[in-house]
């Protein structure tokens, strides 16, 4: 049975069938009976409407293939011009073909063959269409690369690339007969410079990312700062509930978990926020890039450099200016330091311990160096103490992050050394004047509140309580001795403000407050005092003993104060003071200046005395001089002498009355006295009687009276009737066992037994003196 003729509706589908027709005869199968129900139902115009419009189709997609920007397709679009030529040509030979089918069926042959012809430009067109979809994937990855550089997404763009070489580019390169292998060609040498593009634009944007944080550095440091300051004001209120606490410093493992409630990240908080990202993008790309080593020591140098920039050349430890002063510097230290730290944290394969170690030692020694050196500069302690702690802030904050504070701490020692030799300067001029401006005279007290005042600061042990006294008092001491007890308070105070917050060589602090303590008190008190010792001023001097007194007990409490006020880590046992001593044994040199001055005076009067050995008549009163003396020395004891100790005070009187008795018997037994007649005699025993009468009115007159018996004796043996009892032995140690054995005869032989020959010597006595060996 014959096949039937297939009618059409729409060529469209007859087209689209024609030209997908896998092979020349299939096409030519598919082309004639198109024909042919065309031309019989007078529809031929519309097949090559069809046609055409296919043809038009295929020309507008072909457009679109073409308005990529790259010059590498133009190639491909010329090829496409060639083939809408020849699909030109073949639509115009189609209807030629059509016409001679419709002119004469005889021609069938020849255009069948025209038809195999066209199947080549068919298979031409769609090889090119293939490579132009081949080459659009190309293209189309390589805009989406470049598209991924400019919105900065560097390691998507790096990706897309490699997949491009993985899935497009290396397989066509591998085949050199693909139509694309040009083009792959081409891109794949482009790839290096595309990778390069990617790589400084990330080091552009690290670039930025550094000069960034260089900038935030020093916010990032004050920060840090007021964190740990705030830290150490919560450690405090602890302390003071706890005294436990105080065992636990910043930074111990104790202070880190009771504080874990108050959690602050540095990096991240309101003020300031530090973003790694722009790090952690370069440090993938030059890892993808197989750069990681290359990248490292770049960014290594970078932060030596940035480093260099930071630490300036001198700084001026008494500028108030922020940018030049020791806050900005150690700020600025502090946040590059912290950077550093978190940038090892984050990403280790960048930056080792090492590295950071080194970097932060660098900064530590240069830092201490440009500190060491503006110190000069610095002459005022309260100055020096603003500095350590800025220092100790410093070393607190950075001994959070893991660093070692070791050579900061050396530092701290050298600002205490500083600060001890600034103390010194100041109180030793403050001593010195103290003790150069008193009056040397006891302290007046008006009232009460005077009274608590002076107790508070001075070392004082009363007698009395505040209430038993009664205003206006008089107190032993001078003004110097409290002024000067507040300057020793003041002194140990301000020598352990140095501890507070942070020092770990508080020993030094101990040895070195005592040694200067001892210094101070030895050199510019003690001494200054013995040297005021030279004044021929009797009050003053006493007034020196009685200080000397004071100062020795205040040495002595001062002694157990620094007991109790040093560190534990000081070695045990007692703390001794030189000045303690000093004061003690210059007590004994006061002691002796005034026994020099009062036995002066002593002499002054005892000269004056103008005996007359040969006297014609007896006196019937003292001397004037002895009356002098006793007046004299009652009244330095009521007055003068009356603040000294009781002990004092009865050496000071026992020695003057020894001396006062050794000077008055030298008078008679002066070589210029020849004789003695009895009125002699009796004038010397008026005096000898008033002066026994004075000291037997003194307190403790029964110790005091042993200094005069020799004086006693030696009269009584001067107005004996019988000067044989002193030659026996027996009879002369009960009645004149205080005369001295050679003062005795030589008294003896000057005495006279009348008045009108005073140059009547006793015979008796001169056979008495031979047996003495006196000639």
């Amino acid at each position: 049975m014959p096949r039937k003729a297939q009618t059409w509706d729409d060529y469209d589908t007859a087209v689209d069938q024609i030209i997908l027709a896998p092979t020349d005869s299939d096409f030519l199968d598919q082309l004639i009976p198109v024909l042919k129900d065309a031309a019989a139902s007078s529809r031929t115009a519309t097949l090559v409407q069809s046609l055409s419009q296919y043809a038009q189709e295929r020309e507008g997609e072909i457009e679109r293939i073409g308005l990529t920007k790259h010059e590498e397709f133009l190639g491909s679009v010329n090829q496409l011009q060639k083939v809408r030529e020849g699909t030109v040509i073949l639509t115009a030979e189609i209807l030629d073909l059509n016409q001679s089918i419709q002119a004469s069926t005889e021609k069938l042959a020849e255009q069948k063959q025209a038809l195999v012809n066209t199947r080549g430009v068919r298979q031409n067109i769609t090889d090119v269409s293939d490579a132009l979809k081949e080459s659009l994937k190309i293209l189309h990855a390589v805009n989406n690369a470049h598209d991924l550089i400019r919105k900065k997404k560097y390691y998507g763009a790096l990706k897309s690339l490699e997949d491009l070489q993985n899935e497009h580019l290396v397989p066509i390169i591998q085949n050199k007969y693909a139509t694309q292998y040009k083009l792959a060609d081409l891109i794949q040498k482009s790839i290096p410079a595309s990778q390069k593009t990617i790589s400084e634009a990330v080091m552009t944007d690290l670039n930025t990312w550094l000069y960034r944080i260089r900038e935030t550095s020093q916010f990032l440091g004050e920060v840090a700062f007021f964190h740990t300051k705030q830290r150490q004001d919560r450690q405090r209120k602890r302390v003071e509930q706890n005294e436990y606490l105080n065992h636990f410093k910043l930074n111990s493992a104790i202070e880190l978990v009771i504080d874990e409630s108050n959690e602050y990240d540095v990096l991240d908080n309101d003020e300031v926020q530090v973003d790694f990202t722009p790090l952690h993008e370069a440090l993938h790309i030059h890892e993808a890039l197989g750069q990681l080593d290359k990248f490292r020591a770049d960014y290594s140098g970078t932060r030596r450099q940035q480093k260099e920039l930071l630490l300036p050349s001198s700084i001026n430890l008494l500028s108030e200016d922020e940018d030049s002063s020791l806050s900005a510097l150690l700020e600025g230290i502090a946040g590059f330091a912290i950077i550093e730290k978190a940038t090892m944290q984050r990403a280790p394969q960048l930056r080792s311990t090492v590295d950071i170690d080194e970097l932060w030692d660098s900064m530590c020694q240069t830092s201490i160096r440009l500190i060491t050196r503006s110190l000069s500069e610095v002459n005022n302690a309260e100055v020096l103490l603003k500095i350590k702690l800025v220092v100790a802030l410093f070393i607190q904050t950075m001994e959070g992050w893991g660093y070692s504070v070791s050579m900061l701490n050396g530092l701290q020692l050298t600002l205490f050394h500083k600060y001890a030799e600034l103390l010194k300067r100041r109180f030793s001029e403050d001593f010195q004047e103290i003790v150069s401006t008193d009056d040397y005279m006891p302290m007046a007290i008006n009232t009460l509140e005077e009274y608590d005042k002076v107790l508070n600061v001075s070392w004082i042990t009363q007698d009395k309580t505040p209430e038993e006294l009664i205003f206006p008092c008089v107190l032993p001491f001078s003004q110097m001795y409290p002024l000067c007890c507040i300057d020793i308070r003041n002194f140990v105070n301000q020598f352990y403000f140095f501890s507070d917050d942070h020092f770990q060589y508080l020993n030094v602090i101990d040895e070195t407050l005592r040694k200067s303590l001892d210094e101070l008190l030895t050199e510019r008190v003690c001494q200054s005092l013995v040297e005021r010792l030279s004044s021929q001023y009797l009050g003053q001097i006493v007034q020196i003993l009685i200080n000397l007194e004071h100062f020795e007990t205040a040495c002595q409490e001062l002694e157990q104060l620094l007991i109790r006020a040093r560190s534990s880590t000081s070695a045990g046992g007692p703390v001794t003071l030189t000045a303690t001593e000093q004061f003690r044994n210059n007590k004994k040199t006061a002691e002796k200046r005034i026994f020099e001055l009062v036995n002066s005076k002593i002499d002054d009067l005892v000269d004056t005395s103008d005996y007359d050995w040969a006297a014609p008549t007896k006196p019937n009163e003292p001397s004037n001089y002895m009356q002098t003396l006793t007046h004299y020395l009652s009244n330095i004891m009521n007055s003068t002498l009356l603040g000294l100790p009781r002990e004092i005070k009865e050496l000071i009187y026992f020695d003057a009355l020894s001396h006062a008795a050794n000077k008055i018997l030298a008078l008679p037994l002066s070589q210029d006295v020849k004789t003695i007649n009895p009125n002699g005699v009796t004038a010397i025993a008026l005096d000898v009687q008033y002066l026994t009468e004075f000291v037997a009115s003194l307190d403790n007159a029964f110790m005091l009276e042993q200094n005069i018996d020799e004086l006693q004796q030696t009269v009584a043996l001067m107005q004996s009737d019988n000067h044989d009892e002193f030659f026996d032995i027996s009879t002369r140690n009960k009645k004149y066992g205080r005369v001295d054995a050679l003062n005795g005869p030589i008294l003896l032989e000057k005495l006279t037994q009348t008045v009108d020959n005073p140059s009547r010597t006793a015979a008796p006595l001169a056979n008495f003196g031979s047996r003495f060996g006196l000639r």
